[in-house]
Formats: structure tokens, sequence, C-alpha cells
């Protein structure tokens, strides 16, 4: 018994002395000093409540008096005090429903921390925040433009569909509407802009009113398959196909204007006859009159044979009369025509002048072209019996130099007898 006591004593007094060494041993261990600058507590993720309050101290393992810190890409609201490092944002109600912050959406802000004598000794880092909200707040689709729209045919029907996004952005958007459409902009996610113009024939002859109706839903879906729908109802009126109703009238006015120079050219040809009739008979009767002034002067000589001869000459004068108007006879045919063509010409230059189209887009273009074909057509049948030559060697500029000659004018000009 007294050896076992002897035994025991013995080993507690090594076991004593073994942790006395040891604990001199770790005291006598010198640990290194960190000289790295670090974020000890930061969150990478941080929820937040609308209408709660974050407040989040951040820390760092050096002294915070000789460092501050800064925020980048901040959402509104968040703010850090620069000396201390205190994170602090109240998520107001105010911010999702004026559009600032949106609900379930990841912000990614950058955070650092930068010492005051060193600028080389910095830690830029970055944590996700993200808003949620507890209150059933549904999606709502809203079309930029009033239902219903009126619009004619061949008129842009042009409009975006926003969206609120409650709590769950809208992430998908459908459309259909109750008539097949062709060529429009298809929309897709929100802010998309629906494009499309009626054609001229969309509204047929066996619709009511000359108008028809068209339906558009616009069908939007969050993630969790939570929708809602707009739609737009648009009139659609019958309309006047312009650019069709343009390009025939300008056809007509290029068949007037190229009338009107094949009647230029008649005419030129006709005044042409007349004026070399009109020399041809001013040749004999200035003949005739040569030739009686000649016997009346002969008359009155003395001699007897020049007496005679004064005699027989006033009877050769009148002789020639017949001769002229075998040679040349009156163009009274001619002159009419001339007249008459000169006449037209002036109208339908008139018509042309009258009925010319208004502003980029003449609601009166059908009406205008009406009558400039019925014009065309009168003068047409009014100059049936007149040999219009369309083919000529002259350009539009001799021809309408020749036809408004101050000679030519005076020759045709209309005067009243008083």
């Amino acid at each position: 018994m007294l050896r076992k006591q002897i035994i025991f004593c013995l080993l507690a007094g090594l076991s004593i002395n073994f942790l006395e060494a040891q604990v001199v041993a770790d005291t006598s261990v010198t640990r290194p000093t960190d000289t790295i600058l670090r974020i000890i507590n930061l969150n990478p993720y941080f929820t937040v409540h609308v209408d709660s309050v974050l407040s989040y101290q951040l820390a760092i393992n050096k002294n915070e008096k000789e460092y501050y810190w800064y925020l980048k890409n901040s959402p509104v609201g968040l703010k850090i005090n620069k000396d201390n490092g205190l994170l602090t944002f109240k998520a107001d109600k105010s911010y999702f429903l004026s559009g600032k912050l949106k609900y379930d959406a990841e912000y990614s802000v950058k955070l650092g921390v930068q010492s005051l004598t060193n600028p080389r000794e910095k830690v830029d880092t970055s944590f996700i925040l993200v808003f949620y909200n507890t209150d059933v707040i549904f999606p709502k689709l809203k079309p930029t433009v009033a239902s219903p729209l009126t619009v004619e045919e061949g008129e842009q029907v042009s409009f975006k569909v926003q969206c609120d996004a409650g709590n769950f952005p809208i992430e998908d958007i459908l459309f259909s509407s109750n008539i097949t459409l062709q060529d429009y902009k298809l929309v897709r996610a929100c802010n998309d802009e629906f494009t499309w113009t009626p054609p001229y024939d969309f509204v047929k002859e066996t619709d009511s009113g000359k108008v028809k109706i068209l339906n558009l839903s616009f069908i939007g879906s969050t993630r969790f398959q939570t929708r809602d729908t707009a739609i737009v109802r648009i009139i659609v009126k019958d309309a006047l196909n312009y650019p069709v109703a343009k390009q025939e009238y300008e056809m007509v006015t290029g068949n007037i204007r190229k009338y009107i120079l094949g009647l230029k050219f008649t005419f030129l040809q006709l005044d042409k006859k007349l004026r070399k009739t009109k020399n041809t008979r001013t040749s004999f009767d200035l003949t005739s009159a040569t030739t009686a002034l000649t016997g009346t002067v002969l008359s009155t000589t003395g001699a007897e044979s020049a007496q005679t001869a004064g005699k027989i000459l006033p009877s050769v004068g009148i002789a020639l009369v017949p001769v002229k108007e075998a040679t040349a006879p009156p163009k009274t045919v001619e002159q009419n025509q001339a007249s008459l063509i000169r006449s037209s010409i002036k109208r339908l230059e008139y018509m042309l002048y009258d009925y010319s189209l208004v502003g980029n887009k003449d609601p009166d273009v059908t009406v205008k072209t009406a009558k400039l074909k019925e014009e065309l057509k009168q003068s047409q049948m009014q100059l049936i019996d007149v040999p219009v030559d369309i083919t000529n060697n002259m350009t539009e500029e001799e021809l309408n130099n020749y036809f408004n000659n101050p000679k030519v004018n005076k020759k045709y000009r209309l005067t009243g007898k008083k």
C-alpha cells in the first residue's frame, strides 16, 4: 500500500512538471502580426423587406480611424458612414411605387475601404442587395395608348407596352388578335413597341359602316405564372389608297401634257401653211394694185399709145384676182382649226394649273383626276376631225417658244368690237 502511494506521488510530480514546461514553451512562441487589410465581417448577400431598416456595422482588422469607407453603384437610399463603416438603408415603399427600385431584383453594390495615409492600401469588394415584399401586388400591363383607338387605312399604329412589376416582374408577354395580322412588330417583353400599318384593302366592301374592329390582346406572366391581360381595341376606317391615286393622277397629267405637245406641233404646221398662203395672196394683191396704178399713170400721159396701154392695164389687174384665188385659195378651215387648237391648248394648260395637287396628301386627288380625265376627253372629242401629229422632231422648249411668241399671240388674240 505504501509502495502504491509513493508511485502515485512520483507520477503526479512528473505530470505537473510536464505541464509547466509546455506552458513555458507556448508562451515563448512569437505570433506573426496581420499586415494585410481585410474586412472581417462582410455579408455577401442582404435581403431587405419593404418599410424595414437595414443597419449593419462593417469592421476591419486595423484601426478604423486611419481608414475611410465608400460605395459605388449603390441603389437609391443606401448609405455608408465613411468614418466608421456603418451601412444603413430604409426601404421606403415610395421608391418602389415610383419605379426607382424593383422587387426581387439583385443589386450588385461595390464596397471599399482605403487608408487615409497610403492610397495603395485599400480593399474593393461587393455584395448583393435584394428587396422583397410580403404584400400581394399583382403585375399589370399598361399600353401607352388609350382604347379604343381610331385610325385609317395606311396610317401607322405604334405604341409601347409598359409594365408594373408588382411582387415579381413580368418576364414574358404573349400576343394575340381576333384578326390575322401581317407585317407587324411583335411585343415580347416590357417596354417593347408594337408597330403595325393597316393595308388599304383591310376594310372590305362587305364590312358595315366601312370600318373593321381589331382587338389586340397582350398577356404578361411572371416566373410564378401570375398573369395580367391588356386589350387594345383599334377601329380601322376605310381610306383612300393615296399612293395609287397619286400614281393615277400623274399618269393622267402626263397624258395631257403629251397631248398638248401634239396639239402645239399641229398648230405650228397649220400656222406655217396659213402664213405661206397669206404671203402668196399678198403678192398677188400688190401686183394687181401696182398694175392698176401703172395704168392710171399711163392714161394721164399725153402719148396716145400710152393712154391706150393705161386703159388696158387695169383690166389686167382685175384679171389677176381669179388667178390669185386659184393659186392661193383662202384657208378658212385651217384658220378655224388653228384657232380651235390654240384655245384647247390654253384651256388644258389652265386645267393642269387649276387642278394641281396641294400638300403631301391632297384629299381631293380623286376628284381632280376625274376632272382632268373629263377635260381631256372633251378636248379630244372636240378635235376629233383635226389630225393631231404626235411624232415631231422638235423639243418641248422649241414648241413652247413658238406657241408663246408675241407675234403669234397677237395674230390669234381675240379682240371685242365696240
